[in-house]
């Protein structure tokens, strides 16, 4: 992957060219969209971060409305310079992080049906969207997303290694809780887009543990259930200035397993 310029990504013949078909969304789609969207945001004022409910404004997220990826595209254009691929659904880790090393997130475009709206098997537009996409209006979190993914990248080969790093993407961007003005907020887009676990992560019932770069790395996280420990991280610029230790304990842990 060193040896790769930047944006090679863009010419691998695995990277469909795909769009957003806004004009293939049924009626059932907006009336989907709708009720997940209803029915989460009224969570959001007193538990989500101040960066993620400026976020949906910047990107004029509404719930009549499917959110429009040509006009998220242009308004992220104007606030932090990412854009928004879109995927059949999930793409080999190479071309994820990838994608993100050259400021593009990853979504689908489709969403669930009326009789799926609790349970998917894999994450949908209104998670990719509305979860994910306010965050990357939020310039030291994006910054920390670009360079976690290259650092990724300089280690795609080692399955250990991606798995380590996996575990600092899922208790941040997944499921990462910050303090602000005292009180705990959420920003993990995991958390945010499931109203059970907003309420849940910010219950006294899971465990908060102060923003731990070796204890992430250490520890394993669950699928298929709410999380039973979360990482509280004081401010996103925190998480931006951590990638050096991430960097060095990732290759310790590596140095360490190759024994």
């Amino acid at each position: 992957m060193t040896n790769k310029p930047k944006d090679w990504v863009f010419t691998d013949p695995r990277l469909q060219e795909m769009k957003q078909d806004y004009a293939a969304y049924t009626e059932e789609d907006f009336k989907v969209w709708k009720i997940l969207f209803e029915r989460q945001i009224v969570n959001l004022p007193k538990a989500a971060s101040i960066a993620y409910l400026e976020g949906i404004k910047e990107v004029n997220f509404t719930a009549d409305k499917i959110a429009d990826f040509e006009d998220v595209n242009r308004r992220l254009a104007e606030s932090t310079g990412w854009a928004i691929q879109v995927v059949p659904g999930l793409i080999d880790d190479d071309l994820f992080f990838g994608l993100m090393n050259n400021k593009h997130f990853c979504s689908s475009t489709w969403l669930r049906k009326m009789e799926q709206l609790d349970y998917l098997e894999e994450p949908d537009m209104f998670h990719d969207a509305f979860a994910h996409m306010p965050m990357l209006t939020n310039q030291p979190y994006v910054d920390f997303l670009e360079n976690l993914s290259g650092l990724a990248l300089k280690h795609i080969e080692n399955k250990w290694a991606i798995e380590v790093l996996s575990r600092i993407y899922w208790f941040t961007i997944e499921f990462g809780l910050i303090r602000e003005n005292g009180e705990l907020r959420i920003y993990g887009a995991g958390i945010l887009s499931s109203a059970g676990e907003t309420k849940y992560s910010l219950s006294d019932e899971p465990a908060h543990y102060e923003y731990d770069v070796r204890r992430i790395m250490n520890t394993p996280y669950w699928k298929d259930k709410f999380q039973d420990k979360y990482f509280i991280i004081e401010s996103y610029e925190q998480l931006y200035q951590s990638l050096p230790e991430i960097e060095s304990v990732l290759e310790e842990m590596v140095a360490e397993e190759a024994k």
